[in-house]
């Protein structure tokens, strides 16, 4: 196995030696609390060397990233030397008309008209040469919260509208950074809102489609307006080997989901653009600063991850537990109307009046009539 490693200085040994005392964690007793075992530098002969730059070591057994943190996810797709990566993934997404050859990144950040507005910051946010604005985003389990939340404190929430609200409330933001000042013909360029969703919306369970493109249309079907689009990948549903792959979109998903698990590029994914992805991708390759940042942004993807995995395991037990209640009572509602209506068939046939008979079991004419 292939081990990466981060090394820092103990702060209290600062200043009682020259020379750091090292720390080592190995990776399999993440998440936290982290369990530290001081170990000395001389079982690390490569890294038993001064230093004024850093605190402790860790083992990090994976060799490239994992694409759904947000580090991983803004180190390959949002910045200007990776740019390459983002063009070549929208363009398996994008129509014809609208492929990219460019992207100028933008400031990801929006602030309100007024100051008890709410603001909005993007994963990433760029423009094409043409004028057109992309908004991407990772969207984590973590948001399977705010639906759970809002059903457990009553308020009643269509499956997965809450995320959909917020597209929705995202792209408004490009849309008004077009207006111009003066004399303005209201003209627009095109908006897309790309996903990358890390959950499978609720209305989509039954669904085995994991790609959704959104536009708005008339009663008809007819598409009213074309410079408006979301996107939706539901990574979840994609579960293709290695093998299996077919086209250049189903090698982006492949990676989104098991780019942490791989040690080298397999075959498929060999060519010039997938060489960047992993060559950028690469522990190694990182600073030491890189490498504390994107060990923050993996605890907290997998805190959240299952903090979110034990709230749904929470609320499907009480629902199953709901269930056998209702059960159990609904079952014995039926075994009372059974033996009502024993007690009447055996009335009825004793020559009884049905007038009788509804008074003693409580059945109604038509029920009796029906024995």
């Amino acid at each position: 196995m292939r081990y990466n490693f981060m090394v820092f200085r103990d702060p209290q040994d600062r200043a009682a030696s020259p020379r750091p005392r090292c720390i080592a964690t190995p990776y399999s007793l993440f998440p936290v609390p982290y369990s530290l075992f001081p170990i000395p530098c001389s079982l690390f002969p490569l890294l038993d060397q001064p230093s004024e730059h850093f605190d402790m070591v860790f083992l990090l057994p994976d060799k490239y990233i994992d694409l759904l943190t947000d580090f991983g996810f803004k180190r390959v797709f949002g910045t200007e030397p990776n740019k390459a990566l983002l063009i070549d993934f929208l363009n398996t997404l994008l129509p014809p008309h609208h492929q990219l050859k460019d992207v100028t990144f933008k400031n990801p950040e929006f602030l309100g008209n007024t100051l008890v507005d709410r603001r909005a910051i993007f994963d990433i946010y760029c423009q094409s040469e043409t004028g057109e604005r992309f908004i991407v985003e990772m969207q984590k389990a973590k948001q399977n919260l705010f639906s759970l939340g809002a059903r457990s404190l009553g308020r009643e929430t269509r499956p997965g509208s809450h995320r959909k609200d917020r597209s929705v409330y995202y792209s408004t933001f490009p849309i008004q950074e077009q207006a111009e000042q003066g004399f303005w013909n209201y003209e627009l360029t095109a908006v897309y809102t790309v996903g990358i969703l890390d959950f499978v919306f609720d209305d989509h369970k039954h669904d085995s489609e994991l790609l959704h493109v959104v536009e708005l249309k008339n009663q008809h079907c007819e598409v009213f307006y074309d410079k408006l689009k979301f996107i939706y990948v539901e990574l979840p549903k994609f579960t293709k080997s290695v093998d299996q792959l077919e086209s250049h979109f189903d090698k982006w998903l492949f990676l989104f989901k098991h780019l942490a698990q791989l040690n080298e590029p397999p075959l498929p994914l060999q060519n010039d653009v997938f060489g960047q992805l992993f060559d950028v991708a690469e522990i190694a390759n990182f600073s030491s600063r890189e490498q504390a940042l994107y060990q923050d942004s993996l605890k907290v993807y997998r805190d959240m991850y299952n903090v979110t995995q034990t709230l749904i395991d929470e609320t499907l037990e009480q629902g199953i537990k709901q269930g056998i209640k209702q059960g159990i009572k609904q079952g014995r509602a039926e075994g009372r109307q059974e033996q009502k209506q024993q007690i009447a068939k055996q009335m009825k046939a004793a020559g009884l009046p049905a007038q009788d008979i509804a008074q003693y079991t409580g059945l109604s004419m038509d029920e009796i009539d029906r024995l």
